[in-house]
Order: C-alpha cells, then structure tokens, then sequence
C-alpha cells in the first residue's frame, strides 16, 4: 500500500525534461521514484556510478606533442569518415552548457 510521500526540490529545466521524456514513454514519474527506492533496498545502495569525471584535457594544458597527435588522430578519423557533423558537436555542447 502506497502511504507514503516523497518532496524533493530539483531545477525547473531538469524536472520538466524528465518530466518530458517520461510522459513520451507513458511512465508516471511516481513510477519512476517507486522503483529506484527499490533498486537502491536491492543493491544496498544507490543503483548508478556516482564518481567525478575525468577532467577534460584542452589546448592549454597539453603539450605540442600531444596536441598534434590529436589533430592527427582527428584528422585521420575525419578521412574514414568516423567524425560526427560539426552542427551535431555543437548542438550537444550547448544542452550540456545549458
């Protein structure tokens, strides 16, 4: 029986995606909430990787050599073909820095 509540406070844009997505999948956010409380009783803990990123090399931290080694790889990747369109990248980069 379903006697409890839960109130959390989350960022408007983060709540309303969600929110979003999960609608698009026909899955009420109670759901949702309902089963990660039982993943987390099942696993002793919380379901997913909490652990801080790797922080991201840029141009002012490498050297000349590695920076031409990245521009070779990017370079060679791009001649098969295995790049993604430039407009994809950025598209991406702005909903992270958003």
């Amino acid at each position: 029986m379903k006697d409890a509540t839960v109130s959390a406070r989350v960022e408007y844009d983060v709540k309303t995606e969600a929110e979003d997505i999960l609608q698009k999948l026909g899955i009420p956010v109670s759901v949702v909430i309902n089963s990660l409380y039982r993943q987390i009783i099942y696993r002793h803990g919380v379901p997913f990787a909490l652990v801080l990123p790797d922080e991201p090399q840029t141009y002012d931290t490498m050297t000349d050599a590695e920076l031409t080694a990245k521009l070779a790889q990017s370079y060679e990747q791009s001649l098969k073909g295995e790049g993604r369109p430039y407009a994809e990248v950025f598209d991406e980069l702005e909903r992270v820095l958003i």
